[in-house]
């Protein structure tokens, strides 16, 4: 199996930089937010990391291709960095300190791009996450002082703990009903969204969550970390890895069940 470490260690250096700048515009009073196309907003700090990680990767990796939310996708072949600079605009812009840069490396392969590195930086919750294919999944403040994760061994829909971002999305698919008897089944329900519930599906303090409408940065870095903790990743028609428009994630053993209750439609 192919050695990630130095990619691995790059994604890290990537993400530390990112932080650097995210964070010294978190919370400034004068910063700037645009509302894009899709209705969705992105600030200067957004912009700022995207260019940055792809600055740094144009001279460390100037090979591989890269795909961000803000920039678009850049570069061919069998290797593509994919970037969410801060995943959570929503609550970076309003102070909320739920928000991380999302960095992954893709490598094309039988079942088309799947991703063999991630690293998920939450500098405003001093939290990060990282897995390399084949390597596990850690979380901690660097390469040398990390826990590994573990998903957890709950089996059953009425012990389990399930999170979500929203109502709307799952309203709009015609598969509210099928999410609302979901909730109803699990022991406990939170709205934590965007990146977190992936990382404690990852952690073990969740077992299932999941999200109607997503983009390929949303999900490449979050996969590779619950996949490598021994979890599963897939969109909800059930194909794995962070190919589709959606995703669910859990330690595996509940799987099945929650895309049973996620493609009921009435």
């Amino acid at each position: 199996m192919p050695d990630y470490h130095d990619d691995l260690r790059l994604a890290h250096v990537l993400a530390d930089a990112a932080d650097a700048t995210t964070m010294d515009r978190f919370k400034a009073l004068d910063l700037k937010v645009e509302t894009k196309p899709d209705m969705t907003p992105v600030s200067e700090a957004d912009k700022a990391a995207e260019e940055l990680i792809r600055g740094h990767l144009h001279r460390a990796r100037p090979r591989d291709a890269i795909l961000g939310e803000e920039y678009g996708i850049e570069g061919t072949g069998p290797r593509r960095w994919v970037i969410d600079p801060i995943d959570g605009t929503k609550n970076y812009v309003r102070g909320v300190p739920v928000w991380a840069t999302l960095i992954s490396l893709m490598e094309a392969g039988e079942n088309g791009f799947q991703p063999v590195v991630g690293v998920v930086s939450a500098p405003a919750l001093s939290r990060r996450w990282w897995a390399a294919k084949g390597a596990g999944a850690f979380s901690g403040r660097s390469l040398t002082s990390a826990t590994r994760l573990h998903v957890s061994k709950v089996d059953t829909i009425a012990d389990s703990s399930f999170a979500f971002s929203s109502l709307t999305g799952w309203e709009e698919q015609g598969r509210l009903d099928g999410f609302m008897d979901l909730t109803r089944a699990c022991w406990r329900t939170r709205g934590y969204g965007d990146f977190w519930p992936y990382m404690m599906v990852a952690e073990g303090s969740v077992d299932i969550c999941a999200e109607p409408e997503l983009s390929l940065w949303d999900m490449a870095a979050n996969a590779i970390i619950v996949q490598e903790a021994g979890g599963r990743f897939t969109d909800l028609d059930g194909a794995d890895g962070p190919g589709g428009s959606n995703g669910a994630a859990s330690n595996g053993l509940l799987h099945d069940e929650l895309l049973g209750y996620l493609n009921q439609r009435y």
